[in-house]
């Protein structure tokens, strides 16, 4: 397969020069009629398929608007002559999802994605809204489990995470910013990341975009299998700087597993 892909990315290089030699200036663009003829390679076939397997994740709650300890005090409450509860507001989270068990309805998710929700709401592919039921959360290793109730879902195959080797070409989705079904795509940067920040840490690194609303979503290998659950990403701005976290499957399953019994 990589031996297919290099004669074809020098097919491309080829075809480039000779189109450039002709060009003004030297400069030209590749007609797309030349790309096609070169088997110019693509990931939208497989992408095709595994699209309605990510879903986007809305997770409704409450906070409280003062974070003073004293405003839980009761008695400084009823001494000031305050309401007796403290006031809260609404709080409202993006995430993805990715389904892995399309006969019972189980969609896996991150842990800080829902937390603290009141009412969870899955997206799905095709624009219907189902409430989802929170089935468990591990929040040391950033792992949730929901479940719906849907008809014609579809699964996402899963692969053997102890397998990837750094350099293989991994995609993104998700819906960063709220961008529904967003596609990035890079190479495994690194295995076994620890030192994050969570309490249990054996990350995928990748350089494939990952941004806020990613988090849930899928990271899959070239065959359109996941390899991993986009967690965190690296990042003095809180944008994408090409350093981002992924949960390997093989933790993802365990946790899962865990979770259900």
């Amino acid at each position: 397969m990589h031996k297919k892909i290099l004669l074809t990315l020098a097919a491309i290089v080829g075809l480039f020069a000779v189109h450039a030699a002709y060009a003004p200036n030297g400069i030209a663009a590749i007609p797309p009629q030349a790309l096609a003829q070169a088997g110019a390679p693509s990931l939208a076939p497989m992408l095709k398929r595994v699209l309605p397997s990510v879903v986007g994740v809305v997770s409704e709650g409450e906070t409280q608007v003062d974070n003073n300890p004293l405003m839980n005090d009761p008695f400084f409450r009823y001494f000031f002559d305050l309401p007796q509860r403290a006031p809260r507001e609404k709080t409202r989270g993006l995430g993805s999802g990715v389904i892995v068990d399309d006969k019972r309805g189980y969609i896996i998710t991150n842990s800080h994605v829902v937390e603290g929700a009141t009412k969870v709401t899955v997206r799905l592919a095709d624009d219907r809204e189902i409430v989802a039921k929170i089935v468990g959360s591990d929040p040391e290793t950033d792992v949730a489990v929901l479940q719906i109730a849907a008809k014609d879902l579809q699964a996402l195959p899963i692969a053997d995470s102890d397998q990837l080797q750094v350099g293989d070409f991994v995609v993104a989705i998700g819906n960063p910013f709220g961008l529904r079904q967003t596609v990035t795509s890079g190479i495994v940067s690194a295995l076994g990341r620890s030192g994050i920040g969570n309490k249990y840490e054996n990350f995928i690194q990748t350089d494939a975009s990952i941004n806020p609303g990613n988090s849930g979503g899928a990271l899959m290998n070239l065959n359109g299998e996941l390899v991993g659950i986009n967690s965190a990403i690296y990042s003095p701005s809180g944008g994408n700087v090409g350093i981002g976290f992924a949960i390997p499957t093989n933790t993802v399953q365990v946790v899962m597993k865990q979770i259900l019994e």
